[in-house]
């Protein structure tokens, strides 16, 4: 979400957020050979996906809400697309506001997670999915999209607990990806081409975020609850 630029909008969405029904097929070669795509050397039908988890999610410790299915499209990334960006983004707004926009059909756009001050993490869409979040299809394609709590015009919404629990969140998305750790790969949503977004804003602190994020990259995996679901941390 996050606040617009002064002047003419062009929707937060833009391509991204009105898909056509066929997928466009982008990067890597791709062969058709009797009614299945052969696809990194795989023979697989069209439309086939992996199998999903209900409530599966992608970060160990976040809690699943689906967003709308109006605002994302099913995909089999990075198979259908390679993930090679980050995109941070400010509600402008509150967490349980997002949380409720996302779950709205005619908001037409989400993104995959949400951060919330205090720290919490909610994931709506999963990772495999393209969601409308950066107003740019090819941008939501290639990317994750953050959401966190809070105001562009508000330093205090950018707290210690958002701080931290968004780099082990994006250090985790960095590894599964191999996406380097750096501000050509993470960036706001004021950097995607073509937005008339402004967030994060100028009170998000780039350099402490990117340090934070390398350090989460390095530090030990932490140990697993026994009693945890083991699905809530299962790519499906």
């Amino acid at each position: 979400m996050g606040a617009k630029k002064a002047g003419p909008a062009g929707g937060a969405g833009g391509a991204g957020r009105w898909p056509a029904r066929r997928a466009v097929l982008v990067g890597g070669a791709v062969a058709v050979a009797g009614g299945a795509v052969l696809w990194h050397g795989g023979l697989r039908s069209p439309g086939e996906r992996r199998p999903r988890v209900a409530g599966a999610v992608d970060f160990a410790g976040a809690r699943w809400v689906a967003a709308s299915p109006a605002n994302y499209r099913r995909a089999d990334r990075p198979e259908d697309y390679p993930v090679d960006r980050v995109v941070v983004h400010v509600t402008q707004g509150s967490y349980a506001s997002a949380v409720k926009v996302f779950q709205d059909p005619a908001h037409q756009a989400a993104a995959h997670y949400i951060v919330g001050a205090d720290g919490r993490v909610t994931q709506m869409i999963r990772e495999l999915d393209v969601a409308f979040h950066a107003g740019n299809r090819a941008y939501n394609e290639r990317s994750v999209g953050i959401e966190h709590e809070g105001f562009v015009e508000k330093a205090s919404s950018f707290t210690d607990a958002m701080y931290a629990a968004s780099a082990r969140l994006t250090a985790g998305i960095c590894g599964r990806y191999r996406i380097p750790v750096d501000r050509e790969h993470i960036i706001g949503h004021v950097e995607v081409p073509g937005t008339d977004h402004t967030d994060p804003g100028p009170y998000w602190d780039w350099d402490r975020y990117l340090r934070l994020v390398r350090r989460a990259r390095t530090a030990p995996a932490p140990s697993t609850s026994p009693t945890a679901p083991a699905s809530r941390a299962a790519r499906a």
